[in-house]
């Protein structure tokens, strides 16, 4: 859901989709990369407060994990995003209440109410919450830690082919089958509690008590959490008075199941996620917990469950805030906040401990050049230009179209420096960064000169609308491949000065390089300008982009630097 939320904000921030007539002229005000940015946010934030009917905690996910830059004009959109979710799931939901939805409207608002058991927890419960918090730190390190080598290894099954991927994908769905069919024979039949609030065994699709192959009056507790969707199983767990419904073994066989299966269905070519396999796995363990701790602890075993989920989502995604407020929105009670703050604290603390959270993992293996919110410690012993690599390919404020033309087919640099020097100037002076898309804009207008002369700009103006400079859909706009030129036109000149940027973020080569990356992401920039701090040389250094801050290019340039210092 979070992933449909963002690529629906994603065509919608690059202006619809022409293939499939749905554009509209409004859309490309938000051309830009800042609004596609803000989109984004909003759609993540929109598909988590629709697939836990969670609005607060889709605003605080979004602030937490997906935005790395967050600002009060984006609180209040994504705020608004999720209102509107809200609004109309409710709408949906009255609507299907009459039954015209199939499965859909039933649940409401609160999917698994726990509002009814009021918690009274005494200091021997803070003790087993302790306990709790400490073993969902473990469990999340160690399932963090398999995920990134099983994804490795996937990474190199899905590099050969698609028929690789399916095969992969076909295997796993057997095995999924296999473990939630045949699991079930080994639990034994339990009769049914002479005091079950449902029915017993349970007819129909969802319930606590499935006969599977039981006699009648008895019900197979694996079966019960085996044979209902994930959602009826997390709300069977999380279900109240019913402490003698799941055997030990049970709980056992069901955590190790779904630990393990929740560990090689992520990163197949199937549209699943962590969120739910660990909530279910979380709420598992937190149960055998809550029963085992039953005799010296007031707390049902269902809000054990409840705190044994929050711990393992804070051991594997190392999210407090929201995953917080996404349990409360789940669940309804609010009276369960200070010990499921206190959880996630302790499980995050314990795992940050082993390695780094499931997204950022997948980030870095994916070769993401991410930059963290916090320069690294070795950072300060650099300075920007240090760190400045590669020859520096700059353009001349009137440039030969040849020159530009070679310069976009050997290198892939979405910016360069344009420096204008004499007769243009008295000295070489920098005039600023013009972007890769302005110039293949201009090249296909084919506005050239045959003089090197500095022009009003005004035939820009008058060959150009705003919009043609607007930032492309992914995969659209023109590329260098796909435009040709004479020898005649390759000999003329273009005017860059009308499309440079003459205003951009400069530092000069001496500056600190955790300070420069602290800026870089501040001020979510793509490039920063490296200015020499001496007269008489050229006006700029170099070019700092993301992958210059990358503690693999760094540790490249300066093998002998050691991280932590």
């Amino acid at each position: 859901m979070v992933h449909t939320g963002a690529c629906i904000a994603n065509l919608l921030g690059q202006g619809g989709s022409r293939k499939y007539h749905l554009t509209c002229n409004w859309l490309r005000y938000f051309k830009n990369d800042r609004d596609r940015r803000d989109l984004i946010t909003c759609g993540s934030a929109a598909g988590v407060a629709a697939a836990f009917r969670a609005p607060v905690g889709g605003v605080l996910f979004a602030l937490e994990e997906a935005a790395s830059w967050w600002r009060s004009a984006l609180l209040w959109r994504t705020f608004f995003t999720t209102a509107v979710v809200a609004v109309v799931l409710r709408g949906l939901i009255g609507f299907c209440r009459s039954g015209k939805c199939g499965l859909f409207g039933q649940g409401g608002l609160i999917m698994f109410d726990l509002s009814a058991t009021i918690p009274s927890y005494s200091t021997q419960d803070i003790v087993a919450i302790i306990v709790l918090g400490i073993i969902g730190g473990v469990f999340g390190g160690l399932f963090n830690f398999l995920l990134d080598r099983i994804l490795r290894a996937y990474s190199f099954i899905n590099e050969k082919g698609a028929p690789y991927k399916i095969l992969l994908t076909i295997t796993i769905s057997i095995i999924t089958s296999a473990c939630s069919y045949g699991l079930p024979w080994l639990a034994p039949c339990t009769p049914c509690p002479a005091d079950a609030v449902e029915q017993c065994p349970t007819i129909g699709r969802s319930g606590n008590y499935k006969n599977f192959q039981c006699p009648p009056g008895h019900y197979n507790g694996l079966a019960s959490l085996f044979f209902n969707t994930n959602d009826d199983a997390i709300r069977n767990l999380f279900s109240s008075g019913t402490e003698k419904e799941f055997h030990m073994s049970t709980l056992f066989v069901f955590f190790t199941a779904i630990y393990c299966l929740g560990l090689v269905t992520y990163g197949i070519a199937v549209p699943s996620g962590l969120f739910i396999p660990v909530i279910l796995a979380g709420a598992t363990y937190g149960r055998i917990v809550g029963t085992l701790l039953g005799p010296i602890s007031d707390l049902d075993p269902g809000l054990f469950a409840l705190l044994g989920a929050a711990s393992f989502l804070g051991g594997t995604m190392r999210m407090t805030v929201s995953v917080c407020v996404i349990l409360l929105e789940l669940t309804n009670d609010l009276l369960m906040l200070p010990l499921v703050m206190l959880v996630l604290l302790i499980s995050k603390t314990i795992a940050d401990s082993f390695n780094k959270g499931v997204y950022d993992q997948i980030i870095v293996m994916k070769g993401m050049p991410f930059l963290e919110a916090h320069a690294e410690p070795y950072m300060r012993h650099l300075v920007a230009g240090d760190v400045v690599s590669g020859p520096l390919i700059s353009f001349s404020g009137v440039e030969r179209v040849g020159n530009i033309v070679q310069a976009l087919r050997i290198t892939g640099h979405n910016g360069f420096p344009v420096v204008d020097e004499p007769p243009l100037s008295e000295a070489p002076e920098l005039v600023g960064l013009v972007l890769r898309s302005h110039l293949l804009v201009l090249l296909k207008g084919k506005g050239f000169m045959k003089d090197k002369v500095k022009t009003s700009g005004s035939f820009v103006l008058k060959k150009f609308g705003a919009f043609d400079f607007a930032k492309a859909g992914s995969g659209k706009g023109p590329k260098i491949e796909d435009l040709d030129f004479t020898d005649e036109e390759m000999d003329m000149y273009v005017d860059l000065h009308p499309i440079t940027n003459t205003s951009p973020y400069t530092v000069v080569e001496t500056m600190s390089l955790a300070k420069a990356a602290v800026l870089f992401r501040a001020l979510g920039l793509r490039h920063l300008l490296v200015v020499p701090k001496t007269p008489g040389r050229p006006p700029i250094v170099g070019i700092l982009t993301r992958h210059d801050f990358m503690p693999e290019h760094i540790h490249e340039l300066f093998p002998n630097l050691h991280k932590s210092h």
